[in-house]
């Protein structure tokens, strides 16, 4: 359907939109889905370049019954067959420019991977009358034309991912938001994203167990299983003590995510430092591993506690005792290695000197100083041995001792010993010991018995009573006694009187001392026997008294 030349009326211009179709189509060009703008009437502009599925109509509204020119021009370009078209050229234009809303603020790209990128804006300052359906992203590829959206639909969201991008992609990116009235002005990204690798720097992590010297014996296998990670692949690679593997020996197998070293029958020779470095464009990282090959070749023999000459050996397990020494000069050094563990490891030399510092009761005293040949290894410790003179047999006081002194407990008195110092490796106890010079003598010392003289106490006190005696009131025809206590040494002598008359002898009274409790026994008294009693103690140190208020009552008479 062609457009229609000459002046429009309103009415025959909104039959014209509700009946037109667009150029290769069948269905019905809805006039809201039409771009209208406010024109003069005056001549076109000149037609811009092709645009992907372009429309638009250029009219000038009239009102009814008024004369008036309109026009309207239509142009079309479709990109590719089957292609989307951009949601912002074939939005129709607003009949009022406050009907769309304005471009969204602070476009921004918020993080760019391997095969996505997310970019986030603001809402835009004005969102127009008719309100805000949602935002449309468009992506242009680089040297293209043609905007491609992501979102056909517009979506209420202010960050969208793209994803399933190819790594090498670069593009423009735009977003506008759409309401009723069609699309508003596009905020474009200025810069150019680029789809690029993801480079994950090259990291080695180095198991627990291999954070310290790999200790492993002759003929044993060393199987070292190193992770490490870095994206894309990183190259890997493996070095002796800084020269390259020996590949007649050595194996390595490096995956994806972590590198295999074998050896299948380790050697001294193995020993040493294995540098595992990790590459990746310009990045790196290391990582060392210290492996120690221990033990006996072939046709070597293990010593075992090398004798002295003319004396036998006798392994005990060692005593509550000896496991718990005295310890003496607590902090001493311990022997370092003479060299790196570049070497292969062997057994270590006896201690260079040893001396008996002291013998008291049945203890013994000893010093010696480290090995200078540790044997290329870390020592474990100390074996000390003692031997009776008599018996010359050797017995095993203390096994693996760190310190280098130490005293020797248990001896026996009468006795004279002699003392032998191992060292120990990994590989085993040192060829030959370091033995002391001298005996040690266990004396028997003299006991004198010293009694301390006995001083004797002086108990003598002078009397004092500790209980006197209380007033008491009695029943004429009934006996009564009076009670005190009196304490005093040396025993006093009692004497009872009544009101300060003596009546030791008088058969009306029986008078008691036993154990200090002073007892008088008045035999049937009688108001008569009324008064004051006193008991008197007297001994060389002194005397004392005291007294009680006897009343007898008469029995009333009928």
């Amino acid at each position: 359907m062609c457009p229609p030349q000459g002046p429009l009326e309103t009415r025959q211009l909104r039959r014209l939109l509700a009946g037109s179709r667009l150029p290769g189509e069948s269905g019905l060009l809805n006039h809201r889905s039409l771009p209208l703008s406010l024109l003069s009437p005056k001549r076109l502009q000149p037609p811009q370049p092709p645009q992907p599925l372009t429309l638009h109509f250029h009219v000038k509204v009239m009102r009814a019954g008024a004369g008036g020119g309109g026009r309207q021009s239509c142009q079309g370009a479709v990109g590719g067959e089957g292609s989307a078209a951009s949601p912002f050229t074939t939005t129709p234009a607003p009949a009022f420019p406050s009907d769309v809303p304005s471009a969204p603020l602070l476009l921004a790209v918020e993080d760019v991977s391997d095969s996505s990128v997310t970019v986030s804006w603001e809402p835009p300052e004005s969102l127009g009358r008719l309100g805000l359906q949602g935002y449309v992203l468009e992506l242009r590829r680089e040297g293209a034309l043609d905007w491609e959206p992501v979102n056909v639909r517009p979506m209420m969201v202010t960050q969208l991912t793209v994803r399933n991008l190819a790594v090498g992609d670069k593009f423009f990116v735009r977003v506008a938001a759409v309401s009723s009235a069609g699309a508003g002005p596009p905020a474009v990204l200025e810069q150019l994203v680029h789809i690029q690798e993801t480079i994950e720097a090259p990291k080695i992590r180095v198991p627990r167990h291999l954070r310290q010297t790999y200790i492993r014996q002759v003929g044993e296998s060393i199987n070292l299983q190193i992770p490490f990670q870095g994206n894309p692949k990183p190259q890997v690679l493996w070095t002796h003590n800084g020269h390259a593997l020996d590949s007649q020996r050595v194996s390595v197998r490096t995956g994806d995510q972590d590198s295999i070293l074998f050896i299948r029958s380790a050697q001294r020779s193995d020993s040493g430092c294995y540098e595992l470095t990790v590459q990746l464009k310009g990045l790196e990282a290391k990582a060392a591993v210290n492996i120690l090959v221990i033990g006996m070749g072939p046709g070597e023999a293990r010593a075992e506690l090398p004798p002295a000459p003319g004396l036998m050996v006798k392994r005990v397990r060692p005593r509550e005792s000896d496991r718990s020494p005295i310890v003496l000069g607590v902090g001493l050094p311990r022997a370092q290695p003479s060299s790196s563990l570049s070497g292969p490891a062997e057994k270590p030399g006896p201690p260079s000197s040893i001396r008996l510092l002291d013998v008291w009761s049945c203890n013994a005293a000893l010093e010696w100083t480290p090995p200078q040949d540790t044997g290329n290894t870390e020592l474990l410790g100390y074996t000390v041995q003692k031997a009776d003179e008599k018996t010359g047999r050797w017995f095993t006081v203390l096994e693996r001792y760190h310190p280098t002194t130490c005293t020797v407990s248990d001896l026996i008195v009468g006795n004279s010993y002699s003392f032998r110092v191992f060292s120990e490796n990994l590989c085993g106890l040192s060829a030959s010991a370091a033995a002391t010079k001298e005996l040690a003598h266990i004396v028997k010392t003299d006991v004198v018995a010293k009694p301390k003289s006995f001083v004797e106490r002086d108990f003598s006190e002078a009397p004092s009573f500790t209980q006197p005696l209380a007033d008491h009131t009695s029943t004429p025809g009934y006996s009564t006694q009076l009670s005190c206590s009196v304490r005093a040494s040396p025993k006093p002598k009692i004497i009872w009187m009544k009101n300060k008359m003596d009546i030791q002898g008088n058969p009306k009274y029986r008078a008691l001392s036993e154990q200090g409790v002073c007892t008088l026994e008045i035999r049937k008294p009688s108001p008569f026997d009324s008064g004051v009693y006193t008991c008197k103690a007297i001994n060389v140190l002194g005397e004392a008294s005291v007294d009680c208020r006897l009343e007898v009552k008469a029995s009333a008479t009928h």
